[in-house]
């Protein structure tokens, strides 16, 4: 049995299609892989050992939480409003802030 060329064109089209696709989500990868570890990089210079791990340790339970706080440790630092490195109680109020506060909410009985 014989391939239809035609048929063989759309296989060939779609399988380039595919291939350009798959080369375009790992570049896309790598370039999030490069942004991850500059921002790793800056903080790693503007944040304590101990604000770091505690960072870490957002990340693990509230990783937008975490990049959050990231990105404004940076905008800070960058902008200048941030003097010296960021320690362990600087980072508990940042994450204060950044939290929402939560309401009670009081049922009663009728």
């Amino acid at each position: 049995m014989e391939d239809d060329p035609e048929l063989e064109a759309i296989r060939q089209r779609r399988m380039a299609e595919m291939q350009q696709s798959q080369q375009m989500q790992a570049q896309k990868q790598e370039q999030a892989k490069q942004i991850e570890a500059q921002k790793q990089s800056i903080l790693r210079q503007i944040m304590a050992p101990e604000a770091r791990d505690r960072l870490a340790n957002v990340k693990l339970a509230n990783p937008q939480l975490a990049a959050n706080v990231e990105s404004q440790i940076i905008r800070l630092s960058q902008s200048g409003r941030l003097q010296g490195i960021v320690t362990d109680p600087m980072l508990r109020e940042i994450l204060q802030t950044m939290i929402p506060e939560k309401r009670e909410i009081k049922i009663e009985r009728r």
